[in-house]
């Protein structure tokens, strides 16, 4: 297991945090409260380990496929439902959302290859994420890819907690399946708006695994 670029400035930060709190606790802590700085350093050590995993990037075996419509994210599926979306395509479309939690793997990668035909910021709001209204009020970016079957639309909503949208990509870029086109930090959600009458292949509740799990394909 590696760790996420994104990652290293918060994991130094926890670990100076660590070592000097544990220096205060060692010399300001009298021996007859040592269970109390036992008990500090174990719930210290949990958050620092929290942050490594948090930034966790595991070695997968991805998969590809022209007609597959891979996992952008890890998480739970918990929105398919035929929708109006409003800021690019401007008709319905089928939309599958998939909510992160913070125990999530938090890299976002590429479900298709293809070209980057769309790229925008938003700056916003914070609802939790699965609040009917988060995917247009939130923090968020948009992202369209195209190729020869069509395009289709991702978008990072930041959550609650996640306070920094991480993106790689940028308009008129050539793109591969599977790479990496941003990461979310601390919990969140990704929205994909597929053309409608793509067959779906996962259903509400499924965990998915990003650049594994096949999300739709024939599309």
């Amino acid at each position: 297991m590696k760790i996420h670029r994104e990652g290293y400035w918060y994991i130094l930060i926890a670990t100076v945090l660590w070592a000097g709190l544990a220096w205060a606790m060692f010399h300001f802590i009298p021996t007859s409260l040592d269970w109390l700085s036992a008990g500090l350093s174990f719930v210290l050590f949990l958050l620092w380990f929290w942050v490594v995993i948090f930034f966790r990037l595991p070695v997968r075996n991805l998969i590809h496929g022209e007609s597959k419509i891979i996992a952008p994210a890890d998480g739970k599926v918990v929105v398919i439902e035929e929708t109006y979306e409003s800021e690019y395509f401007k008709d319905k479309r089928l939309q599958v959302s998939i909510f992160m939690s913070p125990i999530n793997v938090h890299v976002n990668r590429n479900p298709v290859s293809g070209v980057v035909k769309y790229m925008k910021y938003h700056a916003g709001k914070y609802l939790v994420a699965w609040h009917p209204k988060s995917s247009t009020e939130n923090e968020r970016t948009t992202i369209v890819i195209g190729n020869d079957n069509g395009d289709i639309l991702m978008r990072q909503i930041a959550g609650a907690l996640a306070r920094r949208i991480c993106w790689y990509v940028n308009e008129g870029d050539t793109v591969r399946q599977n790479e990496e086109f941003g990461f979310i930090k601390f919990g969140s959600r990704v929205d994909l708006f597929l053309p409608l009458g793509t067959q779906v292949d996962v259903k509400i509740g499924d965990v998915v695994k990003g650049g594994v799990t096949v999300v739709a394909h024939n599309w």
